[in-house]
C-alpha cells in the first residue's frame, strides 16, 4: 500500500491506496473552508496552523495499515510553501521511521489522474484543468508526457469565481456560491466582453472581466447581484469555449477530460459537452468528490510512480510552490 499525504492549500488529507488493485483503502480531508470564509480567500499562515492540527489527526486513523505500506507520497508542488511543507515533513519524518521510500508529487498531475481514482488509466487525453490557481490545457500522453498548450496569462477561472463572490461579500470558496447565484440571474443580463476575442493566441485572461464584474457590482445593488453572477458565469466560460474551439480546429479531440476543482461547475460541464458534440469526443470527468485537492488523486499518481521507481530522497524531496506542468 501506498499512503498519501496531500497540504498543497487549505485542504488536510491522507489516503492509503492498494498497489496492485488501485483500490482507495482509505480516504478522509479536512476542509479549512469555514475558517477562511471570512476572509474572503484563503490565508497561508492560518492553513499552514490548520494542518498541523488536522494532518496528524488523520494520520492516526491509518495506523493500523503502517506494517503493510510499500511508500509514503506527499505533494510537495505547486501550491502554497507554507503549507506544502507540512506535508512534505511529515511524509519525511515518516518514511525515516517506517523506513520506506518517498514519492514526490506533482499535484496538477493529481488532478489529471483524478480521472482514474480505483480505475485503470487511459490515454492520449486532452485536458483542460480549471483551478483556483491554474487554467491550461495540456495534451497528455502519460504520466511523464504532459505538455502544456495553453495557460492564463493572469488570473485563473477559479480564482476570478472566488473574487467575484469576495466583491459580493458572499464568502468563500467563490465557485459554488456563483454557481448556485447564477441559477437565480439572466445570464444576458449584463453584456460582459469574452476576454481575448479578437485574439488569434490560444490563452486565457480574466483580470479584465474581474474588473468589469468589480464596476457593475460597485454600480447596482444586493439585487442585481443574481444577474451579474450569471452574466459573469456565461461569459466567463464563453472565453474558455472561444479559445478551446479554435485549439481544435487544428488538433480534434477524441478524449478530452476536464479536472481541478472548479471542473465541478455544472454549467461548465454542460457547454464543454456540447462544443465536443461534433467531434464524437468522449469526456471524462472525475467524481464531485474528486474534483478538489485530495490525498486519493496524490494516491493515484504515486502508484505509477512506484511501479516507475521514481523515487525522490530525503535530501533531494523539497517544496516547490512555482512549479507548473
Amino acid at each position: 500500500m501506498i499512503l498519501s499525504i496531500e497540504s498543497s492549500c487549505d485542504d488536510s488529507s491522507i489516503a492509503v491506496t492498494d498497489i496492485a488493485t488501485r483500490q482507495l483503502l482509505y480516504h478522509k480531508k479536512i476542509s479549512q473552508e469555514l475558517e477562511h470564509a471570512r476572509y474572503g480567500g484563503v490565508v497561508p499562515e492560518l492553513a499552514s496552523r490548520l494542518h498541523v492540527e488536522a494532518l496528524p489527526k488523520i494520520l492516526e486513523e491509518t495506523r493500523r495499515y503502517f506494517a503493510q505500506l510499500k511508500a509514503i507520497a506527499v505533494t510537495n508542488e505547486p501550491g502554497l510553501s507554507v503549507t506544502l511543507v507540512e506535508g512534505v515533513m511529515m511524509a519525511k519524518a515518516l518514511s525515516i521511521a517506517l523506513q520506506i521510500p518517498l514519492l514526490g508529487v506533482n499535484h496538477l498531475k493529481g488532478h489529471i489522474y483524478s480521472l482514474f481514482i480505483e480505475k485503470k488509466a487511459v490515454f492520449p487525453l486532452t485536458v483542460l484543468l480549471v483551478s483556483g490557481g491554474h487554467t491550461q490545457v495540456m495534451e497528455v500522453r502519460g504520466l511523464n508526457a504532459m505538455k502544456t498548450v495553453a495557460r492564463t496569462l493572469d488570473d485563473s477561472f477559479g480564482e476570478s469565481f472566488d473574487k467575484v463572490a469576495k466583491m459580493m461579500h458572499l464568502g468563500y470558496p467563490g465557485g459554488p456560491i456563483i454557481e448556485a447565484l447564477a441559477k437565480n440571474g439572466d445570464p444576458f443580463c449584463y453584456n460582459f466582453t469574452v476576454p481575448l476575442h479578437q485574439s488569434p493566441q490560444i490563452a486565457f485572461s480574466y483580470s479584465g472581466l474581474k474588473n468589469a464584474v468589480r464596476i457593475a457590482i460597485e454600480e447596482g445593488s444586493e439585487t442585481d447581484y443574481a444577474n451579474i453572477a450569471a452574466s459573469f458565469q456565461r461569459v466567463a466560460t464563453a472565453h474558455l469555449l472561444q479559445k478551446l474551439k479554435k485549439y481544435f480546429k487544428q488538433h480534434p479531440p477524441q478524449c478530452f477530460a476536464i479536472v481541478g476543482g472548479a471542473s465541478a461547475n455544472g454549467y461548465l460541464r454542460e457547454e464543454i459537452e456540447e462544443i465536443l458534440k461534433p467531434y464524437g469526443a468522449k469526456l471524462l470527468l472525475s467524481e464531485l468528490q474528486y474534483c478538489a485537492d485530495n490525498a486519493a488523486m496524490i494516491g493515484r499518481v504515486a502508484i505509477e510512480m512506484y511501479e516507475a521507481g521514481a523515487w525522490s530522497s530525503i535530501e533531494n524531496l523539497h517544496v516547490n510552490a512555482k512549479s507548473t506542468l
